[in-house]
């Protein structure tokens, strides 16, 4: 872990080196998943199943899909409580995103130009559900039913099934948010198969859900072939926080992120250094608690840093430099601090907002930009899953109030055809 002061001469260069750190997939990776998509737009089916048994140690045969049967009886199959812990998830979730909705405008201006715009959902979307070391049925909610609320017409599911084991929280997740179809692949190959198709599985618009580096690559790559979510990197969270609060609570909130990757990277901002003593005492002690020790420990241990600064008045600059995928506010007034944060994927605010009840009930999406990527990117949202078609209509009279000007444009571009399309309808 590593300890700054805002005070200290070398901050700003130490400060730079933490900003530009992506820990993201290296040149070997990209190589890598771009054979795999090469080889499965080739050989389709066979090539999915190759690397199925490579990656995943499970022969396919002809168990590539899960009956929504299955998914029906692993959401009856449930305990009670762990049933209506996932459908209360559900009604915040859809909920949240039904307000997302954007409406249709249509209006005619000052000229007489009908003018407006039609929102419309893709008809396919394929949602990744990692299965090897995460399996999470909250990822599953968070992407499946806001395509569900946008209106896409199909809902593919892909998750792989290492030694052929599924995870029947997931298929209960996918039950509940009214999944079409659920793959038992994963990967990279899994990622081409939605976006190329093959004979078993048809195309998607839109490819959406995390994943682990080739994921994201593969991702990355068929960007164009398809609409993506984001290139999601490692976990972040910054959490800025005073002495009033309990370093054991902080610790965890840091924790909560350090457990899902040997990359992902926690960081604390405070002004007071005894405080920041104290947490990260309380940062060794719960580590020793979790289950998750040995990924949170490397994460910590590599990548964690502690910030003390002179007045928390200096957080938002530190904040919007970092621009974090999370980051949490926990003093008494945090809206002061928020008005100033520009850069974040989502923020939580309060000492009673801890980061990780927004994974699972709070309601907005927890699949945000990572990696710096919250300067220019949001959060999944229904807009992920549909598109925007704008139209317009002139009559005679608005194509001669606008059309001439159009006419001199076109003339000065050198367009004399598309001046002519014009000045035909004009009489000139």
């Amino acid at each position: 872990m590593q300890r700054l002061h805002t005070n200290d001469p070398g901050f700003a260069a130490a400060f730079a080196a933490v900003v530009s750190d992506r820990r993201e997939s290296d040149a070997d990776v990209a190589q890598g998943v771009s054979a795999i998509l090469a080889e499965v737009r080739a050989r389709g089916d066979a090539a999915v199943a190759d690397y199925t048994a490579r990656f995943d140690g499970h022969d396919l045969g002809d168990d590539w899909c899960i009956p929504t049967q299955t998914c029906r009886d692993a959401f009856d199959a449930l305990a009670p409580a762990l049933r209506a812990a996932l459908e209360l998830a559900a009604e915040r979730i859809r909920a949240y995103h039904q307000a997302q909705l954007p409406e249709d405008r249509d209006y005619v201006d000052a000229s007489g130009v009908r003018l407006g715009a039609k929102w419309r959902a893709v008809d396919g979307a394929g949602l990744y559900v990692p299965g090897g070391r995460a399996a999470y049925p909250s990822s599953l909610l968070m992407n499946a039913i806001p395509a569900k609320v946008a209106g896409v017409g199909r809902l593919v599911v892909t998750t792989p099934t290492p030694k052929g084991a599924i995870n029947p929280l997931v298929l209960a997740a996918a039950h509940l948010a009214g999944v079409d179809e659920v793959w038992r692949i994963g990967g990279a190959q899994a990622i081409a198969a939605l976006a190329y198709g093959t004979d078993r599985i048809a195309p998607v618009d839109v490819i959406t859900g995390p994943g682990n580096a080739w994921v994201a690559e593969a991702k990355r790559q068929l960007f164009g072939v398809v609409g993506i979510d984001m290139v999601a990197g490692p976990s972040e969270i910054l959490v800025i926080a005073d002495g009033a609060n309990d370093p054991q609570w902080i610790a965890a909130d840091l924790l909560s992120q350090a457990e899902h990757d040997p990359a992902a990277q926690a960081i604390l901002i405070t002004d007071d250094a005894a405080f920041a003593d104290a947490v990260a005492a309380a940062v060794e002690a719960e580590i020793a608690l979790l289950p998750t020790a040995a990924v949170a420990r490397a994460s910590w241990d590599a990548h964690g840093v502690i910030i003390v600064a002179s007045s928390l008045a200096e957080a938002p600059a530190l904040a919007n430099a970092l621009a974090a995928e999370h980051v949490e506010i926990a003093t008494d007034d945090p809206e002061a601090l928020f008005a100033e944060i520009r850069h974040a994927g989502s923020v939580f605010l309060g000492r009673h907002t801890p980061e990780a009840i927004g994974d699972y009930v709070a309601g907005p999406n927890h699949v945000l930009p990572t990696g710096r990527r919250a300067r220019f990117a949001s959060g999944l949202s229904v807009l992920d899953f549909m598109k925007r078609t704008s139209f317009l209509g002139l009559s005679e009279a608005a194509l001669g109030a606008v059309g001439p000007a159009a006419v001199a444009l076109a003339e000065a571009e050198g367009l004399a055809a598309h001046a002519r399309s014009i000045e035909l309808r004009l009489g000139i």
